[in-house]
């Protein structure tokens, strides 16, 4: 049974405690292992409110209750950061706590494997490859999965949420890399914003091996008001979701725009995820124009990938796409990064000729940047107040960038075919 909450506006915490307490009050029976997989703190979320409903209304019932936080291959959260995404006092609350550990062999069992045909089917045959499915283990050794997943414009899946908290959330590096992989093949501006996506096809089918009942619950934030909560089975919450955010995340407009500061939240605190701040907002970048990522407090390009990303930089997917061969080595997961912060372009005769020009104004040196291949400026010679309120001239400030997608109103994405 779907359980939907969504006033047309802001949800009061009342009102969504209230909502927590029917949705969650048929989670698990007495004597069940409940796993909640949660979001790590770089989505907005009530996820407070969410662990105190956790603990108050299903714990006392079912007696073990583990939250599994879906790092994906996000570094680890500290104790401080874990106090403030959910809620001080967690670890006395008697749930236990755990984080994804994508990287440990232990910590992951295989389901087998969505075959090569089944792929190049699923990707309109842009990969034809058997795609192991791994996931962490508790996943398989409990009674029932609550997954808690708040939806947005996505650039590798088109929305977030639903079993995308599974892979990659809690999974293992081979669906990571290839889901990724196919994102970056069709590009961020054809996948971002569309609900029913090759990608989310693939991730729907490695869901279909994992045994163990589960529900949802899809979140939909406007900035940081809740305005949508949907409980029930995790495909048709997430798309109800996905609906509503649909028509609350994407900011359409009548122009692209020559010159973006896109202002990223401290809650990126790498580049890995600050490039959502490009993502959101590639599709209305004009031809030839600049985007400045503004993070005065970043200071990190990934803590899991920088070896990587420090050797291969940052180009478009036809840089990578005419020599491969020169990147057999490298996680395709980078290489998709790589591809979704340089936006798409071409790469012709030895010429890369990317769309638009990425800069960064962040805490990372000049060196670091033209080591990377991205633009730098110095962050102390920003001032957002210059961007502000300069829309008809072809300027746009977006504050708290990287969950809202911008979109032109006429329909049109950048596609590398009409370069």
């Amino acid at each position: 049974m779907m359980r939907s909450l969504a006033p047309g506006g802001p949800i009061r915490e009342p009102d969504l405690t209230g909502f927590l307490a029917e949705a969650l009050g048929d989670v698990g029976r007495v004597g069940d292992h409940v796993l909640a997989v949660v979001p790590d703190d770089t989505r907005t979320l009530p996820m407070p409110t969410i662990f105190e409903g956790l603990k108050e209304l299903v714990l006392p019932r079912v007696g073990r209750l583990t939250v599994l936080i879906a790092l994906g291959t996000h570094p680890p959260m500290s104790p401080a950061q874990l106090d403030a995404h959910l809620g001080p006092g967690w670890e006395r609350s008697g749930i236990v706590v755990r984080q994804h550990e994508w990287r440990n062999p232990a910590a992951l069992v295989e389901l087998g494997s969505v075959p090569a045909p089944v792929v190049e089917e699923l990707s309109g045959g842009r990969l034809a490859e058997s795609v192991a499915v791994r996931i962490h283990r508790l996943a398989l050794s409990v009674d029932r999965i609550l997954i808690v997943n708040p939806v947005f414009p996505h650039e590798v899946v088109g929305f977030s949420g639903g079993h995308k908290y599974f892979f990659p959330g809690i999974a293992g590096p081979e669906i990571l890399d290839a889901s990724h992989w196919l994102g970056a093949l069709i590009t961020n501006p054809k996948v971002n914003g569309h609900r029913d996506t090759p990608v989310r096809a693939l991730i729907e089918r490695a869901a279909d091996l994992v045994p163990t009942p589960r529900v949802g619950l899809s979140l939909v934030m406007q900035g940081h008001d809740l305005v949508g909560a949907f409980a029930g089975g995790v495909r048709d919450a997430w798309a109800a979701a996905a609906d509503l955010s649909a028509s609350t995340n994407i900011v359409w407009t009548d122009r692209s725009y020559r010159r973006i500061l896109s202002v990223a939240p401290p809650m990126y605190r790498e580049l890995w995820t600050a490039g959502k701040c490009m993502y959101k907002l590639e599709p209305v970048l004009a031809d030839g124009g600049e985007l400045i990522i503004y993070a005065p407090h970043l200071d990190a390009i990934s803590p899991a990938h920088e070896a990587f990303i420090l050797r291969v930089g940052y180009h478009t997917r036809d840089y990578f796409l005419a020599q491969m061969e020169g990147f057999w080595d490298v996680p395709r997961a980078v290489l998709a990064h790589s591809t979704h912060v340089k936006g798409i372009g071409r790469y012709e005769r030895g010429v890369e000729r990317p769309r638009a020009r990425v800069v960064l104004a962040t805490a990372l040196s000049e060196a670091i940047c033209e080591r990377i291949n991205l633009g730098y400026r110095d962050p102390e010679t920003v001032d957002p107040a210059e961007f502000a309120g300069r829309e008809a001239d072809g300027t746009l400030l977006v504050p708290n960038a990287g969950e809202r997608l911008y979109r032109l109103a006429d329909g049109t994405i950048p596609d590398i075919d009409r370069l």
